[in-house]
């Protein structure tokens, strides 16, 4: 008697365990929990998608008859390559970087469209579309000399073009830039001309200041030699006396300091004139 009642109790026990945990299970699968910067769709297997999302926060689901599918909203960062061919027919090899999110307001929609990896399929697509667009409207030297323009136009157009997929970006930009080999080579060969067309533009003016230095030099010499000649006829024989004897007394200054020159008075025979000896000191 008593051991029947002790079977009776554990299977009571047991069987509210077991409606407790069928419970809990059923209580944990009818939660959902929405995580900062995320909103969920809810998918309903009778309705379908539901038009509104939900946001973060602890929310009540059938069990079920609704899933929730996580979207990211926060904004995340994108880089992508492209080869396009410029206005002149030179490629060019470009990377861009985006910063996109989901219209939070498009969410359903989106996930009816496009899926959960929406950035994924949309952005590298439209992002060569729209390089390839704006690269043939420039020549090549245009895009390095033009940039602000260029980028510009490219973050217009991309961003509108990703709103038609309701997807919003906040910031575009051409993050590199770079030509071809034989490109590259020609504009290399272009500055090493355009230097070497400076360098002879230098050696000109360079001469032609040298000449006409030269032609003011010869001028002002002729005006001096036409002067002295004036001031000679006009003085007469008196100033070439007074230029010679001022040269004399100038050489004879110079020799009387010389330690290898004595003076000796002229005698009789020399008819009352100086002399000025050489001596070598080293005889």
């Amino acid at each position: 008697m008593g051991s029947n009642q002790a079977i009776s109790a554990l299977t009571t026990l047991a069987r509210a365990a077991a409606t407790f945990g069928l419970g809990g299970a059923a209580l944990s699968a009818s939660l959902v929990t929405v995580d900062g910067g995320e909103r969920a769709v809810i998918f309903d297997r009778l309705r379908g998608v539901m038009p509104s999302s939900v946001g973060e926060g602890t929310h009540f689901l059938i069990p079920w008859v609704q899933q929730p599918k996580i979207f990211d909203v926060r904004t995340k960062p994108h880089t992508f390559s492209s080869i396009s061919g410029t206005k002149d027919l030179q490629m060019v090899n470009l990377t861009l970087r985006v910063l996109s999110r989901p219209d939070e307001s498009k969410l359903p929609t989106i996930f009816q469209t496009l899926g959960l990896e929406y950035d994924e399929k949309i952005l590298p697509s439209i992002g060569n579309e729209i390089l390839k667009s704006v690269v043939a409207q420039f020549n090549a030297d245009q895009l390095l000399t033009e940039r602000p323009k260029v980028s510009a136009l490219v973050r217009e157009s991309l961003i509108n073009r990703a709103r038609e997929f309701n997807i919003v970006l906040d910031d575009v930009a051409i993050t590199h830039l770079s030509y071809g080999a034989e490109f590259s080579r020609a504009v290399e060969q272009k500055q090493v001309a355009q230097q070497e067309a400076e360098r002879s533009k230098f050696v000109v003016a360079k001469s032609e200041q040298e000449k006409r230095a030269a032609i003011i030099r010869a001028e002002g010499e002729s005006e001096a030699a036409k002067m002295i000649s004036e001031a000679t006829q006009t003085a007469g024989m008196g100033l070439i006396e007074l230029r010679r004897i001022e040269a004399s007394r100038e050489i004879a200054g110079t020799l009387a300091k010389s330690a290898n020159v004595s003076y000796l008075p002229g005698g009789a025979s020399g008819g009352g004139q100086n002399l000025l000896l050489g001596l070598n000191a080293g005889r």
